[in-house]
């Protein structure tokens, strides 16, 4: 949530603020605005609405000075407003702001006292006014000092107006990388926005503060002292973070799976044709000791570790417990040695999930990340990381990561399974050959869009969507029901099949629309039995099966058929399904695909 980008050089700022600003749209956004040096002051540029309007008010080209920063805001104290949009002036000194500061009325208070006065409801103007109530002339010191008094997350830049050539910045608990120029630098809360201008980056760690010159960056830690780190090389191609001739970010993703897929899988499979987890050595080491196992995620996220928990009980016959991480450590979770934690981020700075992984660690458990980005905070603080090469995900609405994160619990689950027992070989063999066959099989579901295209055209007035499921089919359902409710702003729920007639069968009316899961066909009598329940109930019947399932397809009013797999895995391919349903609704009701109101893609904040 939020985007920052800050820049120092010698070309002309406000372009490339605008640009790198463009890059984060998929964070989610409501207002924008940028600060720029023109050598003798800083004069700061808002508008309410997308970046466009900005662009519009205040043309880029127009703009002089070579030192600026610039901000996407998603509005969490203060309604979106112009006013309340960054940066944000005190003095001399001004401030873009990712993140929460949580102590902020009690700062605003004691800063009134000393006589400022406050002209918006954000928490950010108290960072504004306390860098400047600090600065004696020297940035650094006066970020320094104030960020000491700051209770929260924050990724701050700072300028100000009497130091035409630097440009200061501090992260804690909030995305913020160095980018490293020739005769420029930059900062940014994601790769994205400065990807075409530097491959070469500095991830800073919680606590870092950085002061960038055109031709030097320094780094201290939270003490002020001088630290030297890595270089990280970013390696995907900026064109992956383009659409590519898609009409929108998500439809390009969702086509990327297949790839995805294979890209998760492929590189886990040994010279032995064999699941390897050498990456995550010490956690597959503890398969015959370990007492449970714990996953925990927020969102879709979290729908994928419900499908890990189904699997790896079946399989592996080890206690799992799915936790969302927004409750994970305030419930003061039985977890410690002998445990482990599987913490599952896309973008591996979800500040609830980092949250829980370090109550875990704190608690003895061994930590293993399932994320798609590497340097990200979560993989550098995991115990061990289990990467899914997604590649750049822009969508708001995850696709292509979920069904990645999905391959990583299928791969770990199977390995676990076999090492403890819980599968012999055989069918360890018939497993692996059936995920290997998968993304070809997506591809397949992919191809076939046309009925799914059709079938949303029909349906995409429905007022209600109700989502059901048995087995491996119930947390599948839970991220069908997720998408629609994302993307397409149609109230639609998930329920466990057999919970119909304990309550929502209330909810269904002549013309709601029942989507159900039947891929798990061991249970396919009981939802049949359910969906007929739906049916007397003048609800439209939509299933989703594998080929060859007849009694599915005489059931529902339409079926979308994907390709026949082994039970367990048919989840992977059915999920593709349901997003394209949800995105090709989402088109014929006019929503900004790309952009879901109220959402943003990284939720960095509690």
């Amino acid at each position: 949530m939020c985007g920052i980008v800050g820049y120092v050089g010698e070309r002309n700022a406000a372009p490339i603020l605008m640009k790198g600003l463009q890059k984060l749209e998929y964070r989610g956004y409501d207002s924008a605005g940028i600060a720029v040096h023109d050598g003798k002051k800083v004069n700061i540029y808002k508008a309410k609405g997308r970046l466009k309007v900005l662009e519009e008010r205040h043309p880029s080209d127009k703009i002089s000075g070579t030192l600026g920063i610039g901000h996407t805001r998603w509005a969490t104290h203060g309604e979106p407003s112009e006013l309340n949009s960054h940066p944000h002036v005190s003095g001399k000194i001004a401030v873009v702001h990712n993140g929460i500061i949580e102590n902020y009325q009690r700062l605003k208070l004691w800063l009134e006292e000393k006589g400022y006065h406050f002209v918006s409801e954000t928490d950010t103007e108290v960072a504004a006014h306390l860098v400047n109530h600090f600065y004696e002339g020297n940035l650094l010191q006066a970020l320094q000092r104030a960020i000491a008094l700051l209770e929260g997350s924050f990724a701050l830049g700072v300028l100000s107006s009497d130091v035409p050539d630097t440009l200061v910045a501090v992260r804690k608990s909030s995305p913020l990388i160095v980018g490293i120029g020739q005769n420029e630098n930059f900062i940014a809360s994601d790769i994205p926005a400065i990807l075409e201008h530097t491959r070469n980056v500095y991830l800073l760690d919680d606590g870092d503060m950085v002061v960038l010159k055109k031709n030097r960056i320094r780094m201290y830690n939270s003490l002020g002292e001088r630290i030297e780190k890595p270089v990280f090389n970013v390696t995907w191609d900026a064109d992956m973070a383009e659409k590519g001739g898609y009409a929108h970010f998500m439809v390009k993703e969702i086509n990327e799976t297949p790839k995805v897929l294979h890209d998760t899988l492929n590189p886990r499979i040994d010279k032995d044709g064999r699941f390897s987890l050498s990456e995550i050595s010490k956690f597959s080491a503890m398969a015959n000791t370990l007492k449970r196992l714990f996953i925990v995620g927020c969102g879709t996220a979290y729908n994928a570790a419900m499908l890990g928990k189904y699997y790896i009980e079946k399989m592996a016959r080890i206690p799992v417990e799915v936790e969302y991480a927004s409750e994970f450590r305030y419930r003061k979770p039985l977890i410690g040695k002998g445990d482990a934690c599987i913490v599952i981020s896309q973008s591996g700075e979800t500040a609830d999930t980092l949250a829980a992984m370090r109550e875990a660690q704190r608690c003895g458990a061994m930590v293993v990340a399932i994320t798609n980005v590497v340097g990200s905070s979560v993989s550098r603080e995991a115990d061990e990381v289990f990467y899914t090469w997604a590649g750049p995900e822009i969508a708001v609405a995850s696709t292509k990561a979920y069904s990645a994160q999905l391959m990583a619990l299928y791969i770990i689950g199977t390995e676990l399974a076999f090492r403890v027992g819980g599968i012999d070989e055989d069918y360890y063999r018939e497993l692996l050959t059936a995920l290997t066959a998968i993304p070809k099989q997506a591809q397949t579901v992919l191809d076939n869009v046309a009925r799914i295209q059709q079938l949303a055209a029909e349906r995409f007035n429905a007022k209600n969507v109700f989502y059901i499921g048995r087995g491996m089919d119930c947390p599948l359902s839970m991220e069908s029901a997720l998408k629609l409710k994302e993307i397409c702003y149609t109230h639609a729920e998930a329920f466990a099949a057999g919970e119909l007639k304990h309550g929502p069968l209330a909810l269904l009316e002549n013309g709601s629309l029942v989507v159900a899961l039947m891929t798990q066909e061991s249970l396919l009598d009981k939802t049949i039995s359910n969906m007929i329940e739906c049916r007397t109930r003048n609800a439209y019947l939509v299933g989703i099966a594998m080929e060859g399932n007849i009694r599915a397809v005489e059931t529902a009013d339409d079926c979308i058929l994907i390709p026949r797999t082994v039970e367990c895995f048919a989840p992977m391919l059915a999920a593709i399904a349901a997003q394209l349903f949800a995105y090709y609704i989402s088109t014929h009701k006019g929503v900004d695909v790309d952009k879901p109101r109220n959402l943003a893609k990284s939720v960095t904040v509690e």
